[in-house]
C-alpha cells in the first residue's frame, strides 16, 4: 500500500510518520510538505533514511506540484493533514488558509479523482477539527451530527474543506472518511500553541501571556492517540463516514498552565510560584470560542478506539520530551517568530 502523507512535516504528520513507518515496513509513505514556518524536516530524523520513507517538498495549493507526486508515486490512499491552523494567525492573515485548506485540499480530491481508476483499496482520509462545530456553553459535546457554526477564518476554512471532501464521496462516489479531533498536544508542536508556548517561556523564564481570564475550555487529546485513532479509521471506518476523536480530557486555559507549572517545577527542582509569577492576562482574541467538547462515543463502540493517555500522562510526556529537546526548540524559533510573538502576545 503506497500511502501519500499530506503536512508530513507538520506537528501531527510528523508524529503520524515517525510512528507508522518503522512499524510498516511493507508499506510506502510519501510526505509532501511545503515546509512553511511550521513544517520541520527535523521532526522526522527518526525515519527519513528508511527505505520505505520519501519526502516532496510540495504546495497543495498547486495542482501541477501535486500531479507530479500521483504520477511518480501513483497512491493508494491520502492522509490529508496539512493545512494552516493556527486561529490568531488565521484572524491576521486569512488569505493563506483560504488557499491551503481550501484549494489545497480540491487540488487533492481532484487527483484522487483524476488518477484512481477504479475505487477498491483507495482511500482519502480528511483530518479536520472539532472548532467546525463552533462553540458550546457549559454543557454538551459535539457529536458527528452536530450542525457547523466556525467562528474564526480557520475554522470557517477547515469547515469549508470538510463538505468539499464530503461531496466528492457523494457526487463522485470518492472513497472518504473524515475525523473531526480536539486540542492535540505533545512532542513536536511548534510554539505557537498554547502548551509548547507555554513550556518555552517557562523555561526561559519569559511572561506567559494567557487571553481574557483564562477561563476557555478544550477537551486534550494526546498526538499519539490521535494517530492511533487516524489509523483505526483508515483501516477499519465505514467510507463516507466522520468520526470524532476526543481525549475526554476538559481543561480550561488556566488550569493548563498551572498544570505546566507543576509539572515543570517537578522536573527542575524550582519552586513552583516561581513559574506561576510568570502568568499574565492579555486582551481576549476576537470570536474566541468558549468551550469545546468531543463526544467520542461513536468511534469508541464502533471502531473500539480509545485514548490511552489521561491528561496528566501525556503532559508530563510532553514536557520530559521537550526538556530533552531544546536543540530543536531553539531551531524553529528564529526572529521571525519572535516578532511574530511580540506583536501578537507581549505587546497586547
Amino acid at each position: 500500500m503506497i500511502y501519500l502523507i499530506t503536512g508530513g512535516a507538520g506537528f501531527i504528520g510528523s508524529n503520524f510518520l515517525n510512528h507508522f513507518v518503522p512499524k510498516f515496513p511493507e508499506h510506502t509513505f510519501i510526505n509532501i510538505d511545503n515546509l512553511t514556518y511550521a513544517g520541520n524536516l527535523k521532526s522526522l530524523e527518526k525515519v527519513e533514511n528508511h527505505q520505505n520513507y520519501h519526502f516532496r517538498q510540495i504546495d497543495i495549493a498547486n495542482s501541477e506540484e501535486i500531479e507530479q507526486v500521483f504520477k511518480e508515486f501513483q497512491p493508494d490512499r491520502v492522509v490529508h493533514f496539512a493545512a494552516e491552523s493556527h486561529v490568531d494567525r488565521s484572524i491576521t492573515g486569512p488569505k493563506k488558509f483560504i488557499e491551503t485548506n481550501i484549494i489545497g485540499t480540491f487540488n487533492l480530491l481532484e487527483m484522487c479523482r483524476k488518477y484512481w481508476s477504479y475505487f477498491e483499496d483507495k482511500l482519502f482520509h480528511h483530518v479536520s477539527t472539532d472548532e467546525v462545530f463552533g462553540t458550546l456553553g457549559k454543557d454538551g459535546f459535539f457529536t458527528e451530527k452536530t450542525p457547523y457554526s466556525p467562528n474564526s477564518p480557520y475554522s470557517a476554512s477547515k469547515a469549508s474543506s470538510d463538505h468539499l471532501v464530503r461531496a466528492y464521496y457523494h457526487t463522485y462516489d470518492l472513497p472518504i472518511t473524515i475525523t473531526n479531533c480536539s486540542n492535540n498536544y505533545g512532542p513536536l508542536q511548534f510554539p505557537e500553541k498554547l502548551i509548547p508556548l507555554v513550556i518555552q517561556n517557562l523555561l526561559k523564564g519569559e511572561i506567559v501571556p494567557i487571553y481574557g481570564k483564562g477561563e476557555n475550555v478544550r477537551d486534550w487529546l494526546y498526538v499519539i492517540d490521535h494517530c492511533e485513532a487516524i489509523w483505526t479509521v483508515i483501516e477499519n471506518g465505514k467510507r463516507g463516514e466522520t468520526y470524532n476523536i476526543g481525549g475526554n480530557n476538559e481543561r480550561n486555559n488556566l488550569e493548563v498552565v498551572k498544570s505546566l507549572c507543576q509539572v515543570i517545577s517537578n522536573y527542575t527542582g524550582e519552586d513552583v510560584q516561581k513559574y506561576l509569577n510568570l502568568i499574565i492576562y492579555v486582551k481576549d482574541r476576537p470570536g474566541h470560542d468558549y468551550r469545546y467538547a468531543i463526544d467520542p462515543t461513536k468511534i469508541q463502540n464502533e471502531l473500539g478506539w480509545f485514548p490511552t493517555e489521561t491528561f496528566d500522562t501525556g503532559l508530563h510526556k510532553t514536557v520530559k520530551w521537550y526538556l530533552e529537546n531544546e536543540q530543536w526548540l531553539k531551531s524553529i524559533t528564529k526572529d521571525e517568530y519572535q516578532n511574530w510573538i511580540n506583536k501578537n502576545y507581549i505587546n497586547r
